[in-house]
């Protein structure tokens, strides 16, 4: 055994399928070690809560690893950078409580995990000298210094398996089906799932989409005796010249980030007006993050479970683990998030896909 440490973990930002099995993993190992284990509820607000943290014990991990969300439960709020003052729209800086909270906890690491958000406070807290290890968590797959991202795969065969069913409905009458996936930022989602479910346009946010190349398509694809089409987009995709779609109102006021919404409504809508063609718009959205994680992101999520406890015991501080080829390897917080991880426009994988014959709105 190591020298005893004792250890937090929390899950901030959105919830993704692994999650349960990362926190089982981080528990596993440390206890295996010795060491005491310590949850954090609601992402960075149980640490400025003084009913934020709990024990974690054996059987508090028992029987999650197939369970989707998170036993810590999970939050896109409480930045103790810029934490909300009760009754005001103003916000205030509440590091030093969550320092103060380590201290009194007495903290060897804490173990944060979550996407470019959630690492981007980790990493000022590090600089703060919180002994930080991040895991990278989102659906998007966006974050930098990691091949993949747990929950990624899952919300993917999510999405497969949601347009391998609207192939069926769209044949019998002969529709534009447009399904909206997430991913504000990345395509990732729209791609794997768009190629895996015989999408025959997908739209990302890393390559503004022609609308008249969109209906071009369809209209060929029509021509050639296949009367019905697939339309994958992803909810950060934007036209050539114009911005993403947003959710009518102001930016979210815990967040200061717009709420994305509506591009597959409008991608439809412009469809119908050029084509004449019916559409029918499904829009995913959450059902993306929930459920039984597959197992890809189960072993993935124990390793880098894992690998977290490992970078504490080799007293590594400020830093992501990552898969990248086949193992797990760290990456310093401040590269992970500065690079983020992104479809690339000219890269094998669209070229490849466009050789099929599937179009990218160019």
């Amino acid at each position: 055994m190591s020298d005893p440490k004792t250890i937090a973990v929390l899950t901030g930002g959105g919830d993704a399928p692994g999650l349960n099995a990362v926190i089982r993993a981080v528990a596993k190992a440390a206890l295996a070690k010795g060491w005491s284990v310590l949850g954090i509820e609601d992402g960075f607000e149980g640490l400025l809560r003084d009913d934020g943290v709990r024990p974690l014990t054996l059987p508090d991990v028992r029987g999650i690893l197939q369970t989707g969300g998170t036993i810590l439960r999970c939050s896109n709020r409480g930045d103790p950078f810029s934490s909300p003052i009760v009754g005001s729209r103003e916000s205030a800086d509440r590091s030093a409580d969550v320092l103060t909270t380590v201290s009194k906890l007495q903290l060897d690491a804490l173990v944060v995990i979550g996407g470019d958000g959630s690492l981007g406070i980790a990493h000022r807290l590090a600089k703060l000298g919180v002994s930080v290890v991040g895991i990278p968590k989102t659906i998007d797959n966006d974050v930098g210094g990691t091949d993949v991202t747990f929950g990624f795969d899952t919300a993917c065969q999510t999405a497969m398996e949601a347009i391998d069913r609207l192939h069926t409905t769209a044949a019998s009458h002969q529709r534009v089906m447009v399904i909206e996936v997430m991913g504000r930022d990345a395509g990732w989602i729209a791609v794997r799932a768009g190629t895996s479910g015989g999408g025959d346009v997908i739209l990302i946010p890393e390559i503004p989409f022609d609308i008249e190349a969109v209906c071009h398509k369809i209209r060929e694809r029509r021509e050639g005796g296949s009367r019905f089409s697939i339309v994958v987009v992803a909810e950060g995709a934007s036209p050539k010249g114009g911005g993403k779609t947003v959710v009518v109102g102001p930016a979210d006021s815990a967040t200061g980030v717009e709420r994305l919404g509506g591009v597959g409504a409008a991608v439809a809508r412009a469809i119908e007006d050029r084509t004449g063609i019916e559409c029918r718009v499904t829009v995913l959205g959450h059902v993306q993050r929930g459920g039984s994680p597959t197992s890809w992101d189960r072993v993935l999520g124990t390793r880098l479970g894992v690998g977290a406890v490992l970078c504490v015991e080799r007293g590594l501080s400020g830093v992501m683990v990552g898969l990248r080829g086949d193992r797990i390897l760290e990456t310093p917080l401040e590269d992970a998030i500065r690079d983020p991880h992104r479809v690339d426009p000219e890269g094998d994988e669209v070229q490849a896909i466009e050789a099929t014959g599937v179009s990218f709105g160019r």
